[in-house]
């Protein structure tokens, strides 16, 4: 990362960053998962390999395994996989 990159406090954004749809807020929630469930709990990390490849499998986690409360309580998968399952509406 170069000087000033990722060092900004929360709230603080560049201009041209609006989050538009509240896209800017999940990120962040998603970010500070990812911080405290994998890299600070299982942490301290000897290579950067060893960092991927435990990413890879939580964002597996997380996208298979963990319940979600506002998809009714399923996996984000499992709720994607029932929406492309519905007839399309006629239109």
């Amino acid at each position: 990362m170069g000087q000033g990159e990722g060092d900004r406090s929360a709230g603080e954004h560049d201009e041209g960053e609006g989050g538009v749809g509240g896209v800017e807020p999940v990120a962040e929630t998603v970010n500070g998962l990812y911080k405290t469930e994998l890299i600070h709990r299982r942490g301290p990390w000897r290579t950067i390999d060893d960092v991927e490849l435990a990413t890879l499998g939580w964002v597996h986690w997380f996208n298979t395994t963990r319940l979600h409360g506002a998809l009714g309580d399923i996996p984000p998968a499992g709720y994607e996989a029932a929406h492309y399952a519905q007839p399309a509406l006629a239109g």
